[in-house]
């Protein structure tokens, strides 16, 4: 028997289906398009399904589908729409970085204090899931939203599977203010919110059963009727579970579009400055981490018509740049700190685009390095394995510089990806893994060069005033 895994990714939906000894026996894959503009991004939530669809076709191929037995799906964290009764959108879906809320973030803030402090982050966002509804009341027709659902991306496939109405897991819904350690709605504070608690699905945990496949839909996706769906996780936890970073102390980091890192602890960490959060885990343990607005997109977004595999070859094959990128393709930056006005800027002028690939990849592992410092002076466990997962991570010349950066052994596990994990969650295993390890060691005299670099990093982001005091001194004695 075999399970299917689907991860609706920014670029592009993944799925796969993984045996049960852990053999990848099919993948597919199916682009996504989006629109960007002003800190706005938006898709069509039909696109979605088209997407499902397609990719789902292509893992199948020469397979025996009658032997998948369930599935589950991830999504991007704090990804809304609304919709009809019948489950159709009525609003383009409001993507997980889209940061239009800023106002209404400050709203559910002023209001909502002291339950975000007991979920451990202390603040909301403008790209959360609570503050976007916020601005869905106060910018959509009254009528229209007054008879509207709330759905998350995951909800939306999910009812598109089972053809009804489903819940949502409480790691999908932690950015729309779910009371993590109860598992339930706000109800109290989301009346203050006026935002009215009939508009929300139910709330499970994640492998939980949705429903079953229906045989309209598995004939459309080459399936089986009475398909188990499962209740799924966020992008980042799932590629968590896939690249088995569940022990505390164990960290996953994962490059794609942003990028974004989840780790284990044994005790729910606060962050004041709410760049932090942690969603439950198995067992009892807690998923701290964090998501980035920086991250490979910029690569896209400034070098599109290029060859980055091949810069990646020539960019190994230079010096280090003296200067850095940080890497934003939008507006304002998530993770390791809150600066929703930050905008990427460059400090130095690269000669071509060799040297600018390489100055936006040294300036995106300097980010990552400054989310661990911002996770260790949050007293997080770092100590453990660190694994790289993500498009990124198939970049030689990225994984070496970015365990240079960090001074650590890293991990690339051949086949840890989101939708991996959720092919493990469906088949409701929560300690296997399919690991295959290619190991990184760091260059120790690279390390020392490169933290004088990322010295001046601290720098120009204290000159900013994006990150706390607190936070750039902790960094710099980390890399003293």
């Amino acid at each position: 028997m075999s399970t299917l895994g689907i991860d609706l990714g920014t670029q592009s939906v993944r799925a796969i289906i993984l045996t049960d000894e852990g053999v990848l026996a099919g993948e597919g894959t199916a682009p996504l398009e989006s629109v960007r503009r002003n800190g706005e991004h938006e898709q069509d939530p039909t696109s979605w399904w088209t997407a499902v669809v397609a990719a789902v076709h292509t893992a199948r191929q020469g397979l025996d589908a009658s032997q998948i037995e369930a599935v589950a799906v991830d999504g991007t964290s704090g990804t809304i729409l609304l919709a009809n009764s019948e489950g159709a959108p009525i609003t383009p879906a409001l993507m997980y970085d889209d940061v239009r809320a800023t106002a209404e973030a400050e709203v559910v803030n002023r209001v909502g204090a002291e339950a975000w402090l007991a979920n451990g982050y202390a603040r909301m966002q403008p790209a959360w899931a609570l503050p976007k509804w916020l601005w869905l009341r106060r910018h959509w027709l009254a009528e229209e939203f007054s008879k509207a659902r709330l759905l998350h991306q995951t909800d939306f496939i999910n009812e598109s599977l089972v053809g009804g109405r489903v819940a949502t897991d409480c790691s999908t819904a932690l950015k729309t203010g779910c009371d993590l350690q109860q598992v339930r709605w706000p109800l109290p504070l989301l009346d203050a919110l006026e935002l009215p608690s009939r508009m929300l699905p139910p709330l499970v945990e994640p492998g939980k059963p949705l429903g079953r496949l229906g045989a309209r839909v598995a004939t459309l996706l080459g399936l089986r009727a009475g398909v188990r769906v499962v209740a799924g996780m966020t992008d980042s936890c799932a590629a968590q579970m896939g690249a088995g970073a569940l022990t505390p102390g164990s960290w996953n980091c994962v490059l794609g579009t942003t990028l974004a890192l989840k780790g284990v602890s044994e005790t729910l960490l606060r962050d004041p400055d709410g760049a932090m959060y942690s969603h439950r885990g198995p067992g009892g343990l807690w998923l701290p981490g964090g998501a980035s607005s920086s991250g490979a997109g910029i690569l896209s977004a400034r070098l599109r018509h290029a060859d980055l595999a091949a810069l990646g070859v020539a960019a190994a094959a230079r010096p280090d740049p003296s200067f850095f990128t940080y890497p934003l393709a939008g507006r304002g930056e998530r993770f390791p700190f809150v600066a929703p006005d930050a905008e990427s800027f460059s400090t130095g002028e690269p000669a071509d685009d060799v040297e600018a690939y390489a100055a936006m990849a040294l300036g995106l592992a300097f980010v990552e390095r400054l989310c661990f410092d911002h996770l260790d002076g949050l007293g997080a466990r770092i100590d453990g394995r660190i694994s790289f997962t993500g498009g990124g991570a198939r970049s030689d010349h990225w994984t070496q510089l970015r365990a240079d950066v960090l001074g650590r052994q890293v991990h690339r596990p051949r086949h840890a990806e989101p939708a991996v994990g959720m092919a493990l969650l469906a088949a409701g295993s929560t300690s296997r893994t399919v690991r295959d390890d290619v190991v990184t060691e760091p260059a120790p005299e690279r390390h020392r060069a490169l933290l004088r670099t990322y010295r001046t990093f601290l720098d120009a982001i204290e000159q900013r005033g994006w990150a706390s005091a607190v936070l750039i001194a902790h960094a710099r004695r980390r890399a003293a």
